[in-house]
């Protein structure tokens, strides 16, 4: 009978959780489950555990905590080393052949092809150029303003007078301001569109190119034959110090630079002749 009596446990048994008051005996809070449903709660529980912490390594910067693990600034850098040992060997590669061939030179026999290797940590086939509609736009009027120049391909030392010169026309426009000696206006003030481009008059060489308070941006170009020319109030500069020109190219963009002697978008050129001024409309028809 006392088997009989005894009631074998098993899995849906149910069991009571319980937190009571010490003092007053009240029951608080109380749970009540079955060992199924405290297994499958304690697995669920140990689950999140585990994907929580999982999420957490992989997605955040906590994994840098993990001794052993390298950082951001650290994988950079072995990156950065990868590509410069990759770099390196086929320096090394190549300074290897040269050796080599310069002694096949010295002995006597044909040198091997010198060639160097595509690099194979760029992806050139995803490379895409793209037009730039203000470069196009520039290039065309470039060319077009340039279609009829009879100066390119030909030099201007053999040329002994100014008479023999074709000074192209830095700009087209209305003259608003005429070369005057009297009022110390060595240049004349051509009016054109606006942004338009400033062409070289002659073949020469750029000998300064910069910014002053009374005439803004300012460039220069010494030509032969002892003669310059000079462009001002231009908005921005093509060339630079230095730098070659043809007659008819580029060198500028016309502006309204400078804080004085300037009422509006202009051209200011004027031609220097063995350090006399000469009067532009003389010279070329605008």
């Amino acid at each position: 009978m006392a088997k009989d009596e005894k009631k074998k446990s098993n899995w849906r048994d149910k069991y009571r959780f319980s937190v009571i008051n010490d003092h007053t005996f009240e029951e608080l809070w109380r749970i009540r489950l079955t060992r199924y449903n405290a297994f499958l709660l304690t697995s669920f529980l140990i689950f999140f555990i585990i994907g929580a912490t999982s999420a957490l390594i992989s997605f955040t910067n906590l994994r840098e905590f993990i001794p052993g693990y390298p950082d951001v600034n650290m994988r950079r850098n072995i990156l950065k080393s990868a590509l410069r040992l990759d770099s390196l060997s086929d320096e090394l590669l190549l300074r290897d052949k040269y050796f080599n061939n310069l002694n096949a030179i010295i002995s006597g026999n044909s040198p091997a092809e010198l060639y160097k290797k595509q690099d194979t940590a760029k992806n050139y086939k995803t490379i895409n150029f793209v037009k730039n509609p203000d470069d196009s736009t520039l290039r065309t009027r470039v060319e077009n303003e340039e279609r009829y120049n009879l100066t390119l391909g030909t030099t201007i030392e053999s040329v002994s007078s100014l008479a023999g010169l074709h000074f192209f026309p830095p700009v087209k426009g209305i003259i608003s301001g005429k070369y005057d000696v009297s009022t110390k206006h060595f240049g004349t003030d051509i009016v054109t569109k606006p942004k338009a481009v400033v062409s070289s008059a002659l073949d020469g060489t750029v000998i300064f190119t910069g910014w002053t308070m009374e005439t803004g941006f300012v460039i220069e170009v010494q030509h032969p034959n002892n003669i310059v020319s000079v462009y001002k109030h231009n908005s921005s500069l093509l060339k630079e110090t230095g730098d070659l020109v043809r007659a008819g190219e580029a060198i500028s963009i016309v502006g309204d630079s400078g804080e004085l002697y300037t009422s509006g978008p202009h051209l200011h050129f004027e031609i220097w002749y063995k350090g006399s001024a000469l009067d532009p409309e003389k010279h070329i028809l605008f």
